[in-house]
């Protein structure tokens, strides 16, 4: 395994940060005669200007509920929360109490010895009440050390009046999508997908949809230079060499909503935490204008990856009740049933869906069967960093740099090197 520092020096490590610095330096007891209080800083890595202000006014209700609590809120730009927690972490020294973990860190996090089992705490209630594939993103060797808090998964994001003006309905397969990309651009002259191209993640589906896979946990086999794998490659540079998708190499988020809020292009892959930036676009004041439907299926299957958000404790937090405490209110039923309503993301509790927020959300019943039958990753500690030497491969096939041939052999060769005795 992967590890910073060696576990006894770690140990010692997380011991003095408990009885000394604690978390992010703020001092705090944490219980005093039973009662909740001191510092929880927490660190956020949800969307700025949509998510983020939900996210903080739910924290802000568990500080209504334990006055003696300060939360202290910290916005942390996803890519940059892992590097900069396993830093904070390694050092004792500026970690939050709590953060909220892209599922595939959670096992990193663990295995490196960053977070407290959550086992018999008060972070962790109603353990049967959590969906099967998002309470298993929470476990390493036989412990709990995370809470999911949201599960999502993708689907292709369409604009209803563009389909309209081109007389096409929702591509089903690849090959569909081809003949409406082309369609569109004859009609209205404008591209039929965004493809992401500086994020990995964005890959998967057309990967599992090849019948594909990263590596196969299992039987320690890397398995993406198979030739379903080259074969992902080939459909993702037919796309783009094509004209039936536009794809960048840098900031690519950005780039993807502008163009799909403005109605530059008429399709783009994204997942329900997308959902509440794109509506803001010019495009979709009519909120009816937003398509959502399943990702178009390969020549093997139609898939598309497991993807979500736990909460996870800090191992050297200096308030670890009221961490746990916090933990547990950001994930209960109402607080996923609030999400749900304000923001279409999925809950992780089977209980929130029969709540009214789950009910009215259209997004949220749509994706629900997306996500029953999302393709799960692998839960090992290196699965996070799987996707730097993907997503080199995955820029430069779609950029013209290398063949998919090469890409999957490339990517083949670096896991390897990662994965230490897999063949």
């Amino acid at each position: 395994m992967r590890r910073g520092i060696t576990a006894t020096a770690l140990v010692a490590t997380l011991a003095l940060a408990a009885t000394a610095c604690g978390s992010d330096e703020e001092t705090g007891e944490g219980k005093s005669s039973g009662e909740l209080s001191g510092t929880v800083t927490w660190w956020d890595t949800s969307t700025v200007g949509s998510e983020d202000k939900v996210f903080k006014k739910i924290a802000e209700g568990f500080e209504k509920e334990h006055p003696k609590v300060d939360v202290k809120y910290v916005n942390v730009p996803f890519g940059e929360a892992q590097n900069k927690f396993k830093n904070a972490a390694q050092s004792g020294s500026g970690a939050p109490d709590v953060i909220r973990s892209e599922v595939a860190w959670t096992p990193e996090f663990a295995d490196l010895g960053y977070l407290a089992p959550l086992d018999g705490t008060a972070a962790l209630k109603d353990q049967d009440d959590f969906l099967e594939q998002a309470a298993a993103s929470t476990k390493y060797k036989d412990k709990t050390y995370a809470v999911p808090q949201v599960i999502d998964s993708m689907g292709i994001f369409y604009n209803k009046k563009i389909f309209a003006d081109a007389g096409v309905e929702v591509p089903k397969t690849i090959a569909d999508l081809k003949t409406v990309s082309e369609k569109i651009k004859k009609k209205t002259g404008k591209t039929g997908l965004y493809l992401r191209g500086d994020d990995a993640y964005w890959f998967l589906s057309f990967l599992y949809g090849e019948g594909g896979d990263l590596v196969d946990a299992k039987s320690k086999t890397v398995t993406v230079d198979k030739p379903e794998g080259v074969k992902a490659f080939e459909t993702v540079k037919d796309l783009v060499d094509s004209g039936a998708a536009k794809t960048d190499a840098t900031d690519g988020w950005e780039n993807m909503q502008s163009s799909f809020k403005d109605g530059k292009v008429a399709m783009m892959i994204n997942g329900p935490w997308a959902v509440a930036d794109t509506l803001t676009g010019k495009e979709f004041t009519d909120k009816a204008n937003l398509g959502i439907a399943p990702v178009p299926a390969g020549s093997a299957a139609q898939g598309a990856p497991q993807g979500g958000h736990n909460l996870a404790v800090y191992a050297g937090s200096k308030n670890l009740d009221a961490s746990y405490a916090f933990v547990d209110y950001m994930t209960s039923v109402q607080s996923q049933a609030q999400t749900a309503g304000e923001l279409n993301l999925l809950p992780t509790r089977t209980s929130a869906y029969a709540k009214q927020e789950a009910v009215d959300s259209e997004i949220v019943q749509f994706f629900k069967p997306v996500v029953e039958t999302a393709v799960e990753r692998p839960w090992i500690p290196e699965t996070g960093s799987l996707f730097a030497p993907l997503v080199t491969e995955y820029t430069k096939v779609l950029t013209g740099q290398t063949t998919p041939e090469k890409a999957a052999s490339a990517t083949g060769d670096s896991y390897r090197k990662l994965l230490k005795g897999w063949k």
